[in-house]
């Protein structure tokens, strides 16, 4: 079925014949080839203890950039960091002191209302405090992952996230991490500091990009 274009015709990966009506447009999206729309590849819900979440079929040579979110993350004990990420490069978990990380975190905790994060050798990637452990006291937020699938590039991820301490107060995080690496990102884990989840619902979607 070829769909319509206006102007220029480029070298795109549907045929092209005039301008996209709406159902064009929504029968795209619903094919899976508009530029920018999202393929959930994996959602993971915490059903028993555990202390990390491993996502190892990511689609890495289909998509060169990644959506994770991560929602209703709790842990079991209070003030304990539960959004921490490292990489899997040809099935090899990463666990060396060799993440970059530069984050920004503001929040109403004394003594830490504008608390900056950087380093050169984190063996982890990890954006934000530690959240409480009673009623809504959790984390919730999302990362992007980009070249994850690229031998010749370093991978990137940058994020947000919010969430209560054990008192209460809230606190909010936005920053970005890189693997100085060039190789093949295959997998990521979702992991805590310390201790056990209480809770989690983590969704790792596939972007599409537009073909021009």
């Amino acid at each position: 079925m070829p769909f319509g274009y206006l102007g220029t015709t480029p070298n795109q990966q549907l045929k092209n014949s005039g301008v996209f009506s709406v159902e064009e447009a929504l029968q795209v999206q619903k094919d899976g080839s508009w530029g920018g729309s999202l393929e959930l590849i994996e959602e993971q819900t915490f059903s028993s203890t555990v202390a990390v979440v491993d996502f190892t079929t990511i689609k890495e040579s289909k998509y060169d950039v990644h959506y994770m979110t991560l929602s209703n993350m709790k842990s079991a004990g209070d003030n304990q960091e539960s959004c921490n990420i490292q990489l899997y490069e040809s099935g090899t978990l990463e666990t060396a002191g060799v993440y970059q990380i530069g984050a920004n975190n503001i929040s109403t905790i004394s003594g830490l209302e504008n608390y900056e994060r950087r380093t050169t050798s984190a063996d982890k990637i990890n954006l934000n405090f530690g959240a409480g452990n009673t009623g809504g006291e959790q984390e919730e937020g999302y990362l992007y992952f980009y070249n994850l699938g690229n031998s010749s590039k370093y991978s990137y991820v940058t994020g947000q996230f919010v969430g209560l301490n054990n008192d209460g107060k809230i606190w909010i995080s936005i920053g970005g991490a890189m693997l100085p690496q060039a190789s093949v990102v295959d997998g990521i884990r979702v992991l805590k500091n310390t201790g056990d989840y209480a809770g989690f619902n983590i969704k790792l979607y596939g972007i599409k990009q537009w073909v021009t």
